[in-house]
């Protein structure tokens, strides 16, 4: 009769996202995990051949939570913005998942700043094209730009050099999707990259801003 197997996949997989929420991927070893279970490196590898088996399912668990985040903050009043807040929340409450998620190079437990941008793009794009009444093209180039905005907002802190408030990066997002919105809804070809760019420039550096007198 085989020895009975204390410990099922799901628990070990569970520690090993503890180790990795508290202390980041790399510490994700089966001395880590078996101790964190109380246990031996047995069972680990009874269930995973090797490590990097269980280093991506951490990921996946990490990309669950991820998107548990930005489900909620497309639920919104405004989705779009919803997401930047729960995307920069989710790098204040989850650091170590987050640089996993987004700071990670890709390889065979997941990682990638890029995967991420698509599965977050993916998830937004219906509710971008239906409040800025914008082509799915457009959409996902306007996603983009703001997504760059909020990945430096949250890079900035898990790293521990964020002096901006929840407040004033609202305001930054504000003021670049209005400023992004309204270059793509009136410059033809831009969202393309299919326009006069000097013409433009001249344009705007002519232009003489209202003082709201």
């Amino acid at each position: 009769m085989p020895p009975t197997v204390k410990y099922q996949k799901a628990e070990i997989v569970n520690a090993a996202l503890e180790v990795a929420r508290q202390k980041g991927i790399d510490a994700v070893t089966a001395r880590e995990v078996a101790r964190r279970l109380k246990v031996s490196v047995g069972p680990i590898f009874t269930w995973f051949e090797t490590m990097e088996h269980l280093k991506a399912e951490v990921y996946t668990l990490a990309r669950e939570r991820y998107l548990a985040y930005i489900e909620r903050g497309l639920k919104g009043p405004i989705p779009f913005l919803g997401l930047g807040q729960q995307y920069i929340r989710f790098a204040r409450e989850e650091p170590e998942l987050y640089k996993l998620l987004f700071l990670t190079p890709p390889g065979a437990s997941g990682g990638g700043a890029m995967a991420a941008l698509k599965l977050s793009q993916d998830l937004a794009r219906d509710s971008v094209t239906r409040i800025y009444n914008m082509d799915a093209a457009t959409a996902d180039r306007y996603f983009r730009d703001l997504w760059l905005v909020v990945f430096s907002f949250a890079t900035l802190i898990v790293t521990d050099d964020c002096p901006y408030t929840d407040a004033e990066m609202s305001a930054v997002l504000t003021e670049v999707s209005l400023a992004v919105c309204k270059a793509y809804k009136e410059i033809p070809g831009l969202p393309e990259g299919r326009f006069d760019r000097d013409a433009v420039f001249r344009e705007l550096v002519n232009h003489k801003p209202q003082t709201g007198e």
